[in-house]
């Protein structure tokens, strides 16, 4: 923390924020070898310090200093009776980033995160008082006319397409993280991951969090970047899960999903296409599921602040019939919840959605967007299920399909390359199905508000 405060000093006071917008989502996808020839700055140095004379050896450091003040009410709809409560929650992580020559790379990360003021205790995503966030080594065998093979091994962060199914997860206070092996090619236009992880989970003590040494996470994820910014996704993924949680029951389960999505980025016509099927075993039964998403937008590039009107839908199956030795349910794996709107509520399992939204940017550093979402039950016979994919309610019987209305809106504030500033708010309105289940549904309202540091 002394380290994050003495490098924000430094460059508030010195003014200076060179390559600050190299900082990345995954921290260890930069690159700051560029610094060898720059100017000695603390920063500089910070980002790049050679430890051979030629330079090819080096170490990076950088790090993150998050705070977020979050109030919600109702937010389990008054089903448990949480009521109204305020909290604060916390994170820190510093990393080192250490390349021996072109071929081998050992990248460190630490994490801290704290939850303070929940009446009902901190969630599973909030608290981890001291643990590993990453520790991998990268071997190097190939690297020409750009074109590289990389084989990572360790403790490393996954982040692929859209993060529908599976996503560092960056909105909540903890991100995700696996223990495996990956092998990676890459050139200009074609990109091609496999791997292999395990998933230890997390305990909130300093340094007790179990590796994950069994396979529970397996895939293929590939990308196609073609002219015209067309872009194709194909992917295979498998899970293992002991004790899974569905409105169908507990038990083991095993699935295997094949996916596409079509995607491009830019100005003007925006779209991301997506389609997936799973199938697999859970207990004695068999997996059968389906899921898809159309994201349509249009940029309006030529007019002040590049607003952006978009539509977003979700199909996402549902268990057609309990007891019937098929399930249904879509498991999202490890989503981005963020994909479903801020703070969302109704989760990527059993779920049909629209989601028109607006964002504009009236100043340069800020942004605004607006969006409603609608949620419905795509089978009447399952429950709901959170933004993780976790069970959350019952289908109860019940033949309505609503869940509700959401009315949310963020504003983020850039406010300078190293300083980020978001506030987002949503109201809830329930539906005929959580008003036919909870015997006195309560409308949710939700604030976050959120200031991180990076460097």
């Amino acid at each position: 923390m002394k380290v994050m405060i003495a490098v924000l000093l430094s460059l508030l006071m010195s003014g200076t924020f060179v390559h600050a917008q190299r900082i990345r989502l995954l921290r260890f996808d930069e690159d700051h070898s560029d610094l060898k020839d720059s100017a000695r700055t603390f920063y500089n140095t910070l980002k790049y310090l050679p430890l051979s004379q030629g330079g090819s050896t080096y170490l990076s450091f950088g790090g993150e200093a998050r705070f977020e003040t979050d109030r919600s009410q109702n937010e389990d709809w008054g089903s448990r009776g949480f009521g109204s409560q305020s909290f604060l929650l916390q994170r820190y992580q510093l990393h080192a980033d250490l390349h021996l020559g072109k071929r081998v790379r050992i990248f460190g990360q630490m994490r801290s995160a704290m939850e303070n003021g929940r009446k009902s205790g901190p969630r599973p995503i909030d608290e981890d008082h001291l643990n590993v966030q990453n520790l991998f080594v990268d071997l190097i065998p190939y690297e020409a006319s750009g074109k590289k093979i990389t084989v990572r091994l360790g403790r490393q962060e996954l982040q692929y397409g859209s993060g529908r199914l599976i996503d560092v997860q960056e909105g909540p206070n903890l991100r995700l993280y696996f223990d495996g092996a990956k092998v990676a090619y890459s050139s200009v236009k074609f990109s091609i991951d496999g791997f292999v992880m395990g998933n230890g989970g997390v305990k909130t003590g300093v340094f007790d969090n179990p590796l994950g040494r069994k396979a529970r996470l397996w895939g293929v994820y590939s990308t196609w970047r073609t002219a015209r910014q067309i872009n194709i996704d194909l992917s295979y993924l498998g899970i293992s899960r002991s004790n899974a949680v569905f409105d169908e029951g507990i038990a083991n389960e095993k699935r295997h999903i094949v996916g596409a999505r079509f995607w491009n980025t830019g100005n003007g016509f925006l779209y991301n296409l997506e389609a997936g099927y799973q199938f697999g075993a859970f207990g004695n039964g068999k997996v059968r599921a389906w899921g898809g998403s159309a994201d349509i937008g249009y940029r309006f590039s030529h007019l002040k602040g590049m607003p952006l009107l978009n539509l977003r839908s979700d199909l996402i199956s549902g268990d057609r019939k309990k007891g019937d030795g098929i399930l249904n349910t879509m498991n999202p794996l490890y989503p981005n919840g963020g994909y479903f709107g801020v703070i969302p509520q109704a989760g990527p399992a059993n779920l049909l959605s629209l989601h028109p939204s607006l964002a504009w940017n009236p100043a340069r550093k800020l942004n605004i967007s607006l969006g409603m979402v609608f949620n419905w039950r795509e089978s009447l016979e399952d429950g709901i299920y959170r933004p993780s994919g976790i069970f959350n309610l019952s289908s109860s019987g019940s033949d309505k399909r609503y869940i509700g209305t959401s009315y949310m809106g963020m504003l983020t504030w850039n406010i300078s390359p190293h300083l980020l500033y978001i506030f987002g708010a949503q109201y809830f309105d329930t539906g005929a199905y959580l008003d036919d289940i909870i015997s006195q549904p309560k409308d949710g309202f939700f604030l976050a508000s959120m200031l991180a540091f990076k460097f």
